[in-house]
């Protein structure tokens, strides 16, 4: 008998044993369920934060890009407003010389007509004559 209860008591120390093993295996496993739980928390947590900061990071950008826009937007127009005020001056300008211009040849035709009339009719005949046998060619 005596092997009979040495192979017994083997036998018990074994299932306490396999108990035992088990009953480790299902704590490592609830173990590593909560400290999963608690890492996909985290995880979900780190997730949301990283996307707040990917929204303040865009909203930035698209700050800094319309910024830049309009101060482009504004050189531009300045530069524009600039050559269309030149061209507006430089216009003025030309027409005031042109009014000069016709004034003077108004007032030299004037003289001439009262101190030559037979000799600007003269030219004047000839000028139109020049310029019709241009204009016909």
């Amino acid at each position: 008998m005596n092997t009979t209860a040495t192979a017994e008591a083997a036998a018990q120390a074994m299932r306490d044993t396999a108990r035992d093993t088990a009953k480790e295996a299902r704590e490592g496993v609830r173990e590593v369920g909560r400290a999963a739980s608690a890492a996909s928390g985290d995880l979900q947590r780190d997730l949301q934060a990283l996307r707040d900061d990917l929204g303040r990071l865009a909203e930035q950008v698209r700050g800094i890009v319309t910024d830049k826009g309009n101060a482009a937007w504004q050189r531009a127009k300045t530069s524009a407003d600039g050559a269309v005020s030149n061209a507006q001056a430089k216009g003025q300008e030309a027409v005031a010389a042109m009014r000069d211009v016709s004034n003077h040849f108004a007032d030299a035709v004037d003289e001439s007509i009262k101190n030559r009339p037979y000799t600007t009719l003269a030219l004047a005949a000839g000028l139109g004559f020049l310029f019709g046998a241009t204009l016909r060619r």
